[in-house]
């Protein structure tokens, strides 16, 4: 039996590391910023390190793939954001992507540099700018997208995981995060 030490959570002043035994996944405590913490089976730890591995495995699934599409995983977030819309304005775009608003505007400009996506200064706030596909943006889009959905739904082709249930257990999440923020 060995242990392996696995990531927990970080916040702005703790950062929640563990030992967790490899094959019987007990906790048998956890280490952080401050000293060493309870041991023991903990339900709840053991969940959020599933949650966050589980996270961490998509996202290194999906960029792979994004990759391979000759694409950062940030330049397909704003692209598949923006496809089927008329754009939006970047404030918006930043609340809907997984991109923070510091690193939107280099992704933008790249974006802009390869002819994807074009800047409009909107004509009722000349303050602030509007990012919208180019055709040859929307043409990308409409290759990308369906391609990239495609490679993650041969994970579930095989029925094995009932979907539908683990949205409705990541909805619960969401919402308990979401009202205590």
């Amino acid at each position: 039996m060995g242990a392996d030490l696995s990531y927990i959570a970080v916040s702005e002043r703790r950062m929640w590391w563990h030992p967790v035994d490899d094959e019987t996944g007990e906790i048998r405590g956890f280490l952080t910023g401050r000293g060493i913490g309870q041991t023991g089976r903990d339900p709840l730890l053991a969940m959020l390190r599933e949650l966050a591995e589980a996270y961490h495995a998509f996202s290194r699934y999906s960029a792979a793939h994004v990759r391979q599409m000759g694409l950062t995983p940030a330049q397909f977030d704003v692209i598949a954001t923006l496809g089927n819309t008329q754009g939006m304005p970047l404030s918006q775009l930043a609340k809907r992507t997984l991109v923070t608003k510091g690193t939107l505007t280099g992704i933008i400009d790249r974006l802009e540099a390869k002819g994807l996506v074009r800047r409009e200064v909107p004509s009722a706030d000349r303050r602030s700018f509007r990012a919208i596909l180019t055709p040859a943006g929307e043409a990308l889009f409409d290759r990308v997208f369906p391609a990239h959905i495609d490679f993650l739904r041969t994970l579930f082709r095989d029925g094995a995981v009932d979907l539908s249930q683990i949205h409705a257990a990541l909805r619960v999440l969401r919402e308990r995060f979401s009202g205590h923020g």
